[in-house]
């Protein structure tokens, strides 16, 4: 396979302003890389075995470490869950815990693990899944419900305030009584042009229309999006509305352009008919989550299938690098985190084709004898890394030839 001209060819199209973010920090290290080649993931790990034979479930499709995370659900308390789903297809269920598996290959070098550390916590962290899926039972994590870190965490995000985070992002009123305007800090933001702005008012006119509160959705600031890794360079804003009116009152959404997903072919798997690649993204969010995000919309914009959702004070996640410092409190989020995906796949039994509850179970117990799925697992989670870490290095290479515009040499 050629590594680079694939990347180039999966992202071709994209703003260019964004992509060479995206290039940047793909170049950073092995588990940026993971996360910014989702394509490739799937299209290097062949579909066999317990990838061909594990009970079809709902899977995220673009798991890894930082993909959990805190979230304020739409009754307006704090969870802990999954929390992107724009890969999410029908499929094997082993697809999800070999790439978190392989996530965490990769991270552990950037934390200082020796292997036999490595080895361990990922041991754990599969055996965390599977226990939970042979359970049978899908639990979930709020404030009353979580401990250690996830506990501490939640209980940080729930006594941030919307005028704090708001004065993170934007720009104080110049007046008392004014509203706030977002801040273009090329961050998190860059400049959205005056045709941009234009098109994300009209839409969100007419999505206001729909709603109970149009006046909430009344915009008044628009800018493109700095977020994540694999979506950079797509069809992404952040936009201040009125909101409950007044400066704390405003409130910041996400609108984000959705592909199709790149697990769907690689999981062999028939697909449901759902609606579009919106409707897909946010069925299966509704489905995993314990209970889904504010404002979470299916919604078009300049005819592309894009998602809607509140931006929150309480959206964070946890950090990795300091827990390295204290294992038992890593190797409990690690295992929270198996636990989390097999929670969200129990949740959602029984849907469009996933397997039922039994089956789930039957397969989380198959696991447990040596030689079986858990095993094996294991071992194609730690050369599917491996793999990862050679496309990394020829495309590390690549960018430092040129050959990939990182936006570095421009400003050398």
């Amino acid at each position: 396979m050629d590594v680079v001209r694939a990347i180039l060819d999966f992202n071709a199209g994209r703003d260019p302003q964004r992509l060479r973010l995206k290039f940047a920090k793909m170049r950073a290290s092995p588990f940026a890389f993971l996360r910014g080649t989702a394509h490739l993931f799937y299209a290097r790990v062949p579909r066999r075995g317990v990838l061909k034979n594990a009970p079809p479930a709902w899977c995220c499709g673009d798991m890894h470490l930082e993909n959990f995370g805190s979230y304020k659900g739409d009754n307006r308390l704090a969870y802990f869950d999954l929390n992107d789903f724009d890969e999410a297809a029908l499929a094997p269920a082993a697809w999800d815990p070999l790439r978190l598996l392989t996530s965490w290959w990769l991270a552990a070098a950037e934390l200082g693990l020796d292997d036999a550390q490595a080895r361990s916590l990922a041991r754990a962290t599969l055996d965390a899944y599977a226990d939970a899926l042979a359970a049978g039972k899908a639990y979930w994590l709020e404030r009353e419900t979580a401990a250690g870190p996830v506990r501490q965490l939640l209980d940080q995000v729930g006594a941030r305030r919307r005028g704090d985070f708001l004065a993170r992002r934007c720009a104080a009123p110049t007046q008392p009584g004014r509203y706030r305007r977002l801040l273009i800090d090329g961050r998190r933001t860059l400049e959205a042009g005056a045709a941009e702005q234009r098109r994300v008012a009209e839409f969100m006119r007419g999505f206001a229309a729909t709603q109970t509160e149009p006046r909430f959705f009344e915009v008044l600031d628009v800018a493109r999006r700095i977020a994540g890794t694999g979506s950079l360079g797509l069809q992404r804003y952040v936009i201040l509305v009125r909101g409950k009116g007044g400066a704390d009152g405003q409130y910041l959404l996400d609108l984000k352009q959705v592909l199709p997903s790149v697990l769907a072919p690689a999981g062999g798997c028939r697909q449901p008919r759902l609606g579009g690649e919106a409707q897909r993204l946010v069925a299966v969010q509704r489905r995993m989550q314990a209970v889904s995000m504010a404002l979470l919309q299916a919604v078009e914009f300049d005819g592309l299938p894009c998602v809607l959702r509140e931006l929150q004070p309480s959206e964070d996640r946890l950090d990795l690098a300091g827990l390295a410092q204290h294992r038992p409190a890593l190797a409990g989020s690690l295992a929270t985190m198996g636990r989390l995906m097999a929670w969200a796949q129990l949740r959602s039994a029984g849907r469009q084709g996933s397997a039922c509850a039994d089956e789930l179970i039957a397969f989380g117990r198959r696991g447990a004898a040596p030689g079986k799925w858990r095993d094996r697992l294991m071992a194609l989670s730690q050369a599917t890394a491996g793999q990862l870490r050679e496309d990394w290095t020829v495309y590390r290479q690549a960018c430092d030839d040129g050959a990939v515009d990182t936006g570095e040499r421009r400003h050398a």
